[in-house]
C-alpha cells in the first residue's frame, strides 16, 4: 500500500472517530415527537387558559368604556389611552393583603382567588345597577416570565398578551442553546402556599394537552444542560483530544511502515 493510500486511510478513520463522538441523537433534540403511540394525532385538546387566579400584590388595569359622554367623563375614559406596557402599569390597582381592590365609586370588591374574567364580570355587574351602556375592560399587568439555563438570551420578559404557552417564552429567550435539554425541563411556579417544581419533556408531544403548557404570572423556567456539555467542555480539550492524536500517531507509524 503506498503511503499516500495509508495516510488517507488514517485521515478516514480519524474522521470517523471525530463523528461518532460528536454525534447527539436528533431524538434529544427534536420537539413534539410522538412517544406515547405510534399513531399520528393532529388534535390535541388544551382549554388555552392557564387557569391563573388573582393573589395579593397583583396589579389590575382597569377601564370603563360607555357611549354616554357623562358615564365617560366620570371614568375619565375621554383622556388619550397609550397602548403601552408603561401606561397601563401606571394606572393599575393594586389587590391588597386582604385580596380587595378599590375601583371608583366601588369601595372595595374582593378578587382573591378569582380569574381576570371572573373580577372584570364582577366590576360589569356593579356597573350595571348605576350605569347604561358601560363596559368593563381588566388586565393583569404584572404577567411575567422568567427564562433561565440553556438559552440565548436569559431574563425576565413581560408578557403583553392575555396568555402565553412555554414554547413562545423560550423563542422570547431566543431559543434554547446546543446544550439544552428538552427532556428534562423544570417549570417552577409560585402557589399560595409556596413553590413547586415540575419536569417536563418538550420533546414529547403529549406537552401540548398538558396544564402546564400554558403559564403563569412569576413562572420560571429552567433549561437545564445536557451530560454532554460536561464532557465537551471538560474532558474533550484535554484526555480526549490527547487520546485520539495518540491512537493517530500510533496507526500513522504502524502503516507507514
Amino acid at each position: 500500500m503506498k503511503k499516500t493510500s495509508k495516510i488517507r486511510l488514517v485521515l478516514i478513520l480519524l474522521t470517523g472517530v471525530l463523528l461518532v463522538s460528536s454525534c447527539v441523537s436528533q431524538r434529544k433534540v427534536r420537539l413534539i415527537q410522538e412517544k406515547v403511540s405510534k399513531e399520528t394525532r393532529t388534535i390535541f385538546e388544551n382549554p388555552r387558559s392557564s387557569g391563573y387566579r388573582i393573589q395579593t400584590g397583583d396589579h389590575l388595569y382597569i377601564r370603563v368604556y360607555s357611549v354616554d359622554p357623562k358615564t365617560s367623563k366620570f371614568f375619565q375614559a375621554d383622556l388619550p389611552y397609550l397602548m403601552n406596557s408603561t401606561y397601563q402599569y401606571l394606572n393599575t390597582y393594586v389587590v391588597d393583603e386582604f385580596g380587595y381592590v378599590s375601583f371608583s365609586f366601588i369601595e372595595k370588591l374582593y378578587v382573591k382567588g378569582l380569574s381576570v374574567p371572573e373580577v372584570q364580570q364582577a366590576i360589569q355587574t356593579q356597573l350595571d345597577e348605576y350605569f347604561k351602556e358601560a363596559t368593563a375592560y381588566v388586565k393583569l399587568v404584572n404577567f411575567q416570565v422568567g427564562v433561565l439555563g440553556e438559552v440565548q438570551k436569559p431574563g425576565n420578559f413581560t408578557i403583553e398578551q392575555d396568555q402565553i404557552t412555554i414554547f413562545q417564552a423560550i423563542g422570547l429567550a431566543e431559543g434554547v442553546t446546543d446544550y439544552g435539554n428538552f427532556e428534562n425541563v423544570k417549570l417552577v411556579r409560585q402557589t399560595q402556599s409556596g413553590s413547586e417544581v415540575y419536569r417536563l419533556d418538550l420533546t414529547d408531544n403529549a406537552i401540548l394537552e398538558s396544564p402546564y403548557y400554558y403559564l403563569q404570572p412569576n413562572d420560571m423556567i429552567y433549561i437545564e444542560p445536557r451530560m454532554g456539555k460536561s464532557w465537551a467542555l471538560e474532558q474533550f480539550p484535554y484526555q480526549v483530544l490527547i487520546s485520539i492524536l495518540s491512537v493517530t500517531a500510533g496507526l500513522t507509524a504502524i502503516l507507514l511502515n
